[in-house]
């Protein structure tokens, strides 16, 4: 597409510079224009050297050498006046109509020829574009992907390995009369694998895979995103079997509005609707749509016959993101001694396209350092650069703000050390990472999929840990447990209104969220303002008895706070070992045990639970 309008361009310009060039040269070669009276005086007086007639044009020269062009009405009435002055005259006959017809008719095939090549490329009235677009992709031997290239989510490779089947044995299901699906759509959050798994049956199968993102059927002039959708199928259906796969979907799939509209949109989802209902099963085509979305689109399109399978790429588990990690390491030379499982462990949330990010930054790291193979602190500086940003470590910060930056992620840490049922410590530093000033995070000691209320309510404390040692210490509050206030208050508030843990409310739900993959919608529930009173009244009590519990086990262990700040501010950085070795020593000096962290906490069935952050900055 990009050559042909370049070429479409260059032969414009030609041409504008051919007929330029010809009228310089005929202004060039032209003589200045003589009356045909001056013409005749200047005869008369013998001033004439020789003319050249052609039909009604005369061209000549005088005496002086001066040329000229003039044009005579009747060339016979001149010739006995030309004879009498001796005046040299040659003669031409004039230009045939022929000749003018076809010098018209060869200018008109040029500029139509022009026109026609671009209107054949424009964006509405033809395809052509849609043509140059070469939206069928048979992935070359460099970028064939199989399941061997991902991980993560065996079941639904499970699922798809019974397309890939049926698109390799397909006279085996038609015999016995079964019908494969027509259409699959994976819905996920980004950057779990959804266009790769696509890639990957197409790679399994070995058959021709057409590849669009959805937005590409849309366009401004309408008619043009269904004439498009009928080409594809068309295509498709020609070199069956094959895969159809439309990237982001919801651009063309979005519900419809009630009242109808004949917008593009919509024109284009009517065509891919009846699309999917004009090929049977036996034609091996197979349409795989891909969406963070699956809440906007349209439930014509996902009913039984259409996108009869809906499969959920979530977000790998501790397993899948080891075995996601092993994908990605294979380019890369790594460390003998990386421990992947650790490295899997200190990454939860992460999607496929984060944990590949992860790698790639760990590995131009090693670089940077002339390492020969990327270690295990190449992915610990990776994963903090990933979560927190770059280290700062020229900002501008006063002893006194340090030392209270010291204490206050010191308070966070004892609170998390010290309770029972929290996710343990993995690092604590004050050195400016981004928005944060300083960071304690905590990693889970497993994956967790509902969460306790002894969690949940240490989770609040462990937060409000940071701001009760600012106070305990120096007695007074600052501005830099704004973030851990928020997050505290949005767990007591869920506490309350989403889980029903709160004793004076019941078990009943005051807030409604809507799922979504690209992030949670909260409505209020229809409650009276008495209710509304009572959740606020909850919700404080909670935030107030948590900073209460969280102050009188800060207090009890005053001269902890001071000996982990002080060993920060030497530091700066330490990780869970030497935490360790400082509750250790104090411990050992007041004659006291750490509390048991293997304890396992009793799950309240709840999917909608916050996850733990990965870090508190302040």
């Amino acid at each position: 597409m990009r050559n042909n309008v370049q070429l479409g361009l260059f032969l414009i310009l030609l041409t504008v510079l051919g007929v330029l060039g010809y009228n310089v040269w005929l202004l060039e070669t032209t003589p200045p224009e003589r009356s045909y009276s001056a013409f005749v005086d200047d005869l008369r007086a013998d001033r004439m050297v020789a003319v050249a007639i052609r039909g009604s044009e005369i061209r000549g020269h005088d005496r002086g050498g001066t040329e000229f062009i003039t044009y005579s009405p009747d060339i016979t009435a001149v010739m006995p006046l030309l004879d009498q002055k001796d005046v040299e005259v040659k003669v031409s006959p004039p230009p045939s109509p022929f000749t003018r017809v076809m010098g018209l008719v060869l200018l008109s095939m040029i500029a139509g020829g022009i026109w026609l090549m671009f209107s054949r490329r424009s964006t509405y009235g033809d395809n052509t574009i849609w043509k140059d677009k070469r939206f069928q992709i048979r992935t070359g031997p460099g970028e064939t992907k199989t399941f061997a290239d991902v991980a993560g989510i065996d079941e639904v490779q499970e699922e798809l390995k019974e397309i890939v089947d049926f698109l390799k044995n397909h006279q085996k299901y038609n015999l016995l009369g079964g019908r494969i699906p027509k259409g699959v759509l994976l819905q996920g959050p980004p950057g779990t694998g959804k266009t790769l798994l696509a890639r990957a049956i197409a790679g399994e199968a070995s058959v021709p895979f057409y590849s669009i993102g959805g937005s590409d059927f849309v366009e401004m002039f309408a008619g043009v995103g269904a004439s498009r959708v009928r080409e594809l199928f068309g295509l498709a259906k020609k070199t069956a079997p094959c895969i159809v796969f439309i990237d982001e979907i919801d651009a063309i799939g979005s519900r419809r509005t009630s009242g109808g509209s004949n917008e593009e949109r919509e024109q284009t989802l009517n065509a891919l609707l009846v699309e999917m209902d004009g090929f049977s099963s036996n034609e091996t085509v197979i349409l795989i749509g891909a969406t963070n979305r699956p809440d906007v689109l349209d439930p014509a399109l996902l009913r039984p016959g259409r996108f009869d399978r809906q499969l959920t790429v979530s977000l790998p588990n501790l397993l899948g993101r080891v075995r996601i990690l092993e994908v990605h390491t294979r380019q890369v030379a790594v460390s003998p001694g990386l421990n992947l499982t650790l490295i899997a462990q200190g990454i939860p949330g992460f999607s496929g396209a984060d944990i590949a990010n992860l790698v790639n930054e760990a590995a131009l790291i090693a670089a940077r350092r002339q390492k020969q193979a990327v270690e295990m602190d190449d992915f610990e500086d990776a994963k903090d650069k990933i979560l927190l940003g770059i280290e700062r470590r020229n900002a501008a910060i006063n002893e006194r703000e340090r030392r209270v930056i010291a204490y206050h992620e010191a308070g966070h840490a004892i609170v998390a050390q010290l309770l029972p049922e929290t996710d343990k410590l993995h690092k604590i530093t004050i050195i400016p990472r981004g928005m944060a000033m300083g960071l304690t995070q905590q990693i889970p000691f497993e994956e967790r999929y509902t969460y306790s209320l002894v969690y949940l309510l240490n989770r609040i404390k462990v937060l409000l840990g940071g701001r009760v040692a600012e106070k305990i210490v120096f007695n007074h509050l600052s501005t830099g447990a704004a973030n851990d206030i928020a997050a505290a208050t949005d767990i007591a508030t869920r506490l309350v209104c989403e889980w029903g843990m709160s004793a004076s409310l019941g078990s009943t739900v005051y807030r409604h969220k809507q799922h979504q993959f690209l992030g949670d919608i909260a409505t209020r529930g229809d409650f009276s303002e008495a209710t509304a009173r009572e959740i606020d009244l909850e919700v404080r009590r909670i935030i107030t008895d948590c900073t209460e519990e969280t102050e009188k086990l800060l207090r009890s262990h005053n001269r902890l706070i001071h000996e982990l700040a002080e060993v920060l501010l030497i530091n700066e950085t330490i990780d869970a070992e030497e935490i360790n070795i400082v509750m250790q020593c104090y411990m050992s000096s007041v004659g006291g045990m750490q509390p048991d962290r293997t304890e396992q906490a009793v799950a309240v069935p709840s999917v909608a639970a916050v996850q733990p952050t990965r870090g508190i900055p302040v």
